[in-house]
């Protein structure tokens, strides 16, 4: 779900010379009632899109992105940009999601982690309230994947988009591409869960939930009122170690951290850390200088609040789905398991759809559905098309 790409930049094939060019451009709503019933006066998110929309707009494809993610799911802002987006492996001319053939269209979130990113455009506690002139803080309203999508719906509606061939997303990103299919199922053709489920369950509501302690036990987050005193660096680079460490498989968590066998100190020293946690948190620091506390905390809690439809029974809002859909979880993800998206396919079956299914191989668990994710690419092309 879950984890900046820059962390593993140095792996991924994506990041090419020729990356089409992209502009990020900013979506505005005066006013948006959330699903717990309250009003943010002024609403901003950022989107881009690849390729051409056609005449009668029947060609549009959602990338809805996960946790720590952005609206930058393939291309470049500048030629020069190190690395392109993080699905640019299979967005583009000629690639599974095919630009000469589709216009593709991806936003941040509300409440995005990475809103000290100059090219990341939300609204969350980070955000000034205009009614007090000072961030929300805790005052910003509980949102839920409900509400992302909403906000989407409205981004697309002022487009005059009606109807979308497919809406895709990994981690956080299925939960949105799901719920899109349930709220709104004529206008939805196909469906492409990536390392996601339809619900959330109670092992990895507490998972997440280590996430959020972190942050909230730092002194330095003063109850979310910090912004006149900066970041509680210490707990958000804390949560942010946990978030790469669940997202990665130990297989692949080895392969790029050393082993504790390098460490001589710990033997002598109980205060001392291994250098394994040492580069992890070297790492998150790096990232915390981009993302914010209490937006991660609300994004925990969107994620924890998950489940399709976002009523009390998810496997009878699966049944309003009408979408042709292909689950594709990675094999070995510890975070959200394949067990997770097989529950959701069959109760998806029972609801009279069956979708279809493929795993991702790879050795970085959850984060296989971002940088593995060309060994689906045939199975997405074919799908798609």
């Amino acid at each position: 779900m879950f984890i900046r790409l820059i962390l593993l930049c140095c792996i991924m094939l994506s990041a090419s010379a020729h990356a089409m060019l992209v502009q990020k451009q900013r979506f505005t709503l005066d006013n948006f009632s959330t699903e717990n019933g309250h009003t943010i006066a002024q609403v901003n998110i950022g989107w881009e899109a690849y390729g051409r929309l056609n005449a009668d707009k029947s060609n549009v494809i959602l990338i809805t992105h996960f946790f720590s993610g952005t609206s930058h799911a393939a291309g470049k802002y500048h030629k020069d940009d190190s690395t392109a987006g993080y699905w640019d492996a299979i967005i583009g001319p000629g690639k599974a999601i095919d630009t000469n053939k589709f216009y593709v269209i991806s936003s941040d979130t509300l409440v995005n982690a990475n809103v000290f990113d100059p090219n990341v455009i939300t609204t969350g506690p980070a955000t000034t309230n205009p009614a007090t002139g000072k961030p929300y803080a805790l005052s910003f309203p509980v949102v839920t994947i409900g509400d992302f999508v909403e906000v989407q719906k409205a981004l697309l509606d002022s487009l005059g988009i009606g109807k979308l061939h497919a809406v895709i997303g990994p981690s956080m990103g299925s939960f949105q591409a799901i719920e899109w299919a349930v709220r709104y199922p004529d206008r939805v053709a196909r469906l492409i869960p990536v390392i996601g489920s339809a619900y959330i369950d109670a092992y990895a509501a507490v998972k997440l939930e280590r996430w959020a302690y972190p942050i909230k036990a730092d002194p330095n987050w003063h109850n979310g009122n910090y912004y006149d005193k900066g970041q509680p660096i210490q707990g958000l680079s804390t949560a942010l170690a946990y978030i790469t460490q669940d997202a990665l498989h130990p297989t692949g968590f080895n392969q790029r951290y050393p082993a504790p066998t390098q460490d001589n100190t710990p033997l002598q020293d109980i205060t001392a850390t291994f250098s394994a946690w040492d580069q992890l948190l070297q790492h998150a620091k790096a990232r915390a200088e981009y993302q914010d506390a209490n937006h991660i905390l609300y994004l925990v809690r969107a994620s924890q609040l998950w489940r399709a439809g976002m009523g009390d029974n998810w496997q009878h809002a699966l049944s309003r789905v009408k979408a042709k859909t292909l689950f594709l979880p990675a094999s070995g993800d510890l975070l959200l398991p394949p067990a997770l998206s097989q529950h959701s396919a069959a109760a998806m079956t029972t609801g009279g759809n069956t979708p279809h299914y493929a795993e991702i191989p790879g050795s970085w668990g959850h984060l296989d559905g971002v940088v593995s994710i060309s060994a689906v690419a045939g199975q997405i092309a074919e799908f798609l098309n």
